[in-house]
């Protein structure tokens, strides 16, 4: 029910107003602007109905006040019984968005109410709209910014930046509108792990940020961590099935205020590093920006023995076919395999697949029909098995400790496979196989 603040210092005028409102609306009645400031404060209403003639504060005095104060919007409608236009001209000037003359008519009174409270949805409708982000319905990045600005300039707590771990991978195994769910999904795990009071925001593409009054401690930190990398686990194997073997995961990175600072950007690019520092060590983790006074940026991390490096550091869910990577974890795995080729001549295999339109035209390839492919080589592959989409075009694919005749059989495998996919022949695949070494 939408709340109204009546001030009037005639005591009967104030039952009358009150008396004709409080069946739509929650009525709070003061009998000067000093006991309205107090109120406003306190209950926050959604306008305020003022007598505009008052001893010791008028009503534009109360409403100047309350403007300084709260340098926002906020509905005032005066009740007046003088019938200079001068006043009321004064009245709009200064932001009023209605007076009515006492006495006044029940009906009359709360048809304008009525309209000045339909208008004030409509702004709160517009304002909402122009600070969210439109995907997520968390703030957006500017609105995030100044929110969680003017709440640690004040307020004690942590602020954290979350990333999302390997979401490309969703959007390239499993198309932009599967990325669409697991964004909004993460959203809302976002939002179950803080508080009604705390502020969460979408800062842009796969990366959040969020704003905990009053947590203070490593311990509470590393619950919600560990609160969103299970819930966003839970969730990808709900919408990609269980067999789902990308790395999803969220690194937090965490820096107390004030004891790091009381501006947002200062903090913003604290919590920054501490979040590079969780991506350079495991991911799925958090780490809490300490600066000494050596200028060292001191972490502390999730992991504290073996066996949760292990864990941490282990896939969350392998699942079926190929070890998927993207182009840049491909070039490092590839490295590492000729250094050991150098040492125990193990016989792996580095193979590029190529498939392209009949015309033989690669740049006119459909996007969707390289993932279909991407797709049919990652299933046909073991899980010892390494591949990563390089274009849209082509497939790298690294078999390890395959014999010649056995690499070949699993090409053969893919291209029989591929042919149920395209029984008319529509696209060609070809490739290329070498030793590591």
């Amino acid at each position: 029910m939408k709340k109204i603040l009546i001030v009037d210092d005639e005591r009967i005028t104030l039952r009358m107003t009150q008396h004709i409102l409080a069946p739509h609306y929650e009525t709070i009645c003061v009998t000067s602007g000093a006991e309205a400031i107090e109120k406003y404060k306190h209950e926050r209403p959604d306008m305020i109905l003022t007598d505009l003639h008052m001893p010791g504060m008028s009503g534009f005095e109360l409403q100047s006040t309350l403007q300084d104060q709260y340098a926002e919007h906020i509905p005032v409608m005066f009740m007046t019984a003088d019938e200079d236009e001068e006043t009321e001209g004064k009245g709009f000037e200064q932001g009023a968005v209605d007076f009515i003359r006492k006495p006044f008519r029940a009906d009359v009174l709360i048809k304008r109410v009525e309209n000045i409270l339909k208008n004030v949805e409509k702004i709160q409708g517009l304002k909402a709209a122009a600070e969210t982000d439109p995907m997520t319905g968390l703030l957006n990045k500017a609105s995030s910014q100044a929110e969680i600005g003017e709440m640690c300039r004040e307020t004690r707590g942590v602020l954290m930046m979350i990333d999302l771990d390997s979401f490309k991978l969703v959007n390239d195994l499993y198309g932009h509108s599967m990325g669409d769910k697991i964004l909004i999904r993460f959203a809302e795990i976002i939002r179950s792990a803080i508080r009604n009071n705390d502020i969460a925001g979408r800062m842009g593409g796969d990366e959040f940020i969020a704003f905990c009054q009053n947590v203070l401690d490593e311990k509470s930190i590393a619950e919600k961590t560990r609160y969103i990398n299970e819930e966003l686990l839970k969730s990808a194997r709900e919408f990609m099935g269980e067999d789902m073997n990308i790395p999803l995961g969220a690194s937090v990175g965490a820096v107390l205020a004030p004891e790091e600072g009381t501006d947002f950007l200062t903090l913003y690019k604290k919590a920054d590093k501490a979040l590079y520092n969780v991506k350079q060590n495991g991911k799925h983790g958090h780490c809490i920006f300490v600066d000494s006074d050596s200028d060292v940026v001191e972490m502390d991390s999730i992991t504290s023995d073996i066996g949760q490096d292990m864990m941490i550091l282990a896939e969350r869910s392998r699942g079926k076919g190929a070890f998927v990577l993207n182009a840049e974890q491909f070039k490092l795995i590839y490295r590492f395999l000729c250094r050991v080729e150098d040492n125990y001549q193990v016989g792996n295999h580095f193979i590029v697949f190529t498939i392209t339109p009949e015309n033989g035209d690669e740049k006119s390839l459909p996007g969707d029909i390289g993932d279909m492919f991407y797709r049919v080589v990652c299933e046909s592959l073991r899980g010892s098995d390494v591949a990563s989409q390089h274009g849209k075009s082509h497939v790298r694919v690294l078999l390890l400790k395959a014999e010649t005749n056995n690499s070949i059989l699993v090409i053969k495998r893919i291209v029989e496979k591929w042919k149920e996919k395209d029984p008319s022949g529509e696209y060609i695949i070809t490739y290329e196989m070498e030793m590591v070494k």
